[in-house]
């Protein structure tokens, strides 16, 4: 196996490896630090679609991590950026919260209910049956599906919740039609991510706590993957698995030093 470049970009996700469960993970404010100190190129993504990027900022400055708006990549804005360049100017019916609202009016998409071009799935508390038999409608009379992350629970104090996954799932058994995902595991965020700070997947570095979203997208997109045990997945979890990460830590802490 060749040697891997010295790692010069850093991507994270969010939950499960900056804060479990609304609580800062130890080592996540030092390591943000690190970064910021050292002018590195990095990005705090997230595959949940519900929040934008100031919603976000304000939420980890609050637990003392300070992530510029400009550092935050969301499935939601990654979403948008496909549709605009998949269509520009075009509509959507939208099941979501204002993170992806907020990113879709940004790049000049009309939502609307009437003969949309396209249904765009994203994560909210409050699905509603109506809404997602308007989505089955508009989708049996020719919308194309889209959901911005492939998610199929998320984490809670009580538990798991059902995530848009398990949604997208109740509308392809009532459509036939699968949607597009463009959230992790899919590569194109990832890349859009990169492209979007400058950074190269052969010197890039991707931190997450989840082997089928965090660690895959980041080894389909060419990078160096890390894997924190501090949220969802488990020591004895990773070797069921069919690919494995390029190293397994406690924690990010373990990787300030790394920066």
């Amino acid at each position: 196996m060749a040697e891997r470049k010295p790692i010069e970009s850093w991507l994270t996700d969010m939950d499960g490896v900056l804060m479990h469960e609304g609580v800062p993970v130890p080592g996540a404010e030092a390591f943000i630090q690190r970064l910021r100190e050292s002018a590195r190129p990095f990005l705090v993504l997230t595959n949940n679609s519900m929040y934008t990027p100031r919603d976000l900022h304000a939420r980890l400055a609050r637990m003392g991590i300070e992530v510029p708006l400009e550092n935050i990549w969301t499935s939601a804005l990654a979403t948008a950026q496909f549709l605009d360049e998949q269509r520009p100017g075009g509509t959507a019916y939208v099941i979501g919260e204002a993170g992806l609202t907020t990113a879709l009016h940004d790049i000049g998409y009309v939502l609307t209910d009437h003969a949309p071009d396209y249904v765009v799935l994203g994560e909210t508390r409050t699905y509603s049956f109506e809404a997602l038999t308007k989505a089955i409608r508009l989708i049996n009379n020719g919308s194309r599906f889209i959901a911005t992350n492939p998610d199929e629970t998320g984490p809670s104090t009580e538990g798991a919740l059902p995530a848009t996954g398990s949604v997208a799932a109740l509308i392809t058994k009532a459509t036939g039609r699968e949607p597009y995902f463009v959230g992790k595991p899919n590569p194109l965020m990832m890349r859009a991510g990169l492209n979007a700070i400058g950074a190269h997947s052969e010197t890039s570095a991707m931190i997450g706590d989840r082997m089928d979203t965090d660690v895959l997208a980041g080894l389909e997109a060419g990078m160096e993957t890390f894997l924190v045990l501090t949220g969802l997945t488990r020591p004895e979890e990773v070797d069921r698995h069919p690919f494995r990460p390029s190293t397994v830590v406690d924690s990010i802490a373990d990787l300030v030093d790394r920066v």
